[in-house]
């Protein structure tokens, strides 16, 4: 099977955690250690978040008063290429000589998408509401509520095309391990010239992962996370996981614009356009969710 596998960004560095370089060295490990049974078995194409990285990068950035803060762009490359290389490092320890390539990966975005009025994404580390109320009025930040805390949000796009994919098709059908598409990709725009330039957002990596999916035919789509399963009344008394649900019912059901959302229209758009697995679960039960004895399988 060729399976896309997308790893959530706050699957590789969870809440609360410290965001420095061990402790993200030491989930990439345990998550390449979850997937490296489909790479042994199937041909893999890995994908993942970067929501808490970039939002890193961006502070980092704003400490030099002598330097203008990167636009976002820019910051998705730099995070792109960082956890790519964690990646790569690992998966080679682990695979032992297989080949393994991290490919620095543009999306295209329209530049009148709706996205650009209306923040969602959120990026960077959690704070109160007092703190987040703070920083936006300094930094001019959109913040919006991320569970019981607060986090800055900028827009994200819907992805059109994936501009390196006939790389990535090349690189996959030579037998390689690819990295690419990380963090939603690296958002761009066509001019009225046809020149690819950056543009200042994040794309969301489960919606490019399934297009990215869809671009190399693949057999399934894994949206590897941190949590379980969809929940049916997630957030509720009564919530329950939930072991199938087709996509009409995924329409129906409401989940936050930045997490469990796009993950839920990704896994559904990809179910219904192309006939085939798309499943959402736990990146530590990979294995077990490609199998169906874990996590949530979406059907066309």
């Amino acid at each position: 099977m060729r399976i896309v596998a997308a790893l959530g960004g706050n699957a590789l560095l969870r809440r609360g955690e410290p965001a420095d370089a061990a402790t993200q060295r030491h989930n990439v490990r345990a998550a390449v250690e979850a997937i490296a049974v489909l790479a042994r078995e199937h041909e893999l194409v890995i994908t993942h978040g970067n929501g808490p990285q970039i939002g890193l990068l961006a502070l980092q950035g704003e400490t030099d008063p002598h330097v203008s803060p990167y636009p976002l762009d820019l910051l998705g490359a730099e995070s792109e290429g960082m956890i790519g290389y964690l990646l790569e490092q690992e998966l080679v320890n682990e695979l032992r000589g297989a080949p393994v390539a991290t490919l620095l990966t543009q999306v295209i975005v329209a530049p009148d998408d709706p996205a650009f009025q209306y923040p969602s994404k959120p990026i960077g580390p959690v704070y109160d509401r007092d703190s987040a109320t703070r920083l936006a009025a300094e930094r001019g930040w959109s913040i919006d509520r991320d569970g019981d805390f607060y986090r800055r949000v900028v827009a994200s796009p819907a992805p059109r095309a994936i501009v390196e994919l006939s790389t990535i098709r090349l690189l996959v059908e030579a037998g390689v391990l690819v990295v690419c598409v990380g963090g939603g990709g690296i958002p761009v725009i066509v001019d009225r010239h046809g020149t690819l330039r950056g543009i200042e957002a994040v794309v969301d990596k489960d919606l490019s992962a399934a297009l990215l999916a869809t671009g190399l035919d693949a057999d399934a789509l894994l949206l590897l996370t941190d949590v379980s399963a969809v929940h049916a009344r997630w957030g509720t008394p009564e919530s329950e996981p939930l072991a199938t649900i087709t996509g009409a019912q995924l329409r129906g059901m409401t989940f936050a614009p930045g997490s469990m959302g796009p993950k839920a229209q990704a896994a559904r758009s990809f179910a219904q356009e192309t006939g085939r697995l798309a499943a959402i679960g736990a990146l530590g039960d990979a294995a077990a969710i490609l199998s169906g004895e874990r996590g949530t399988r979406v059907l066309p």
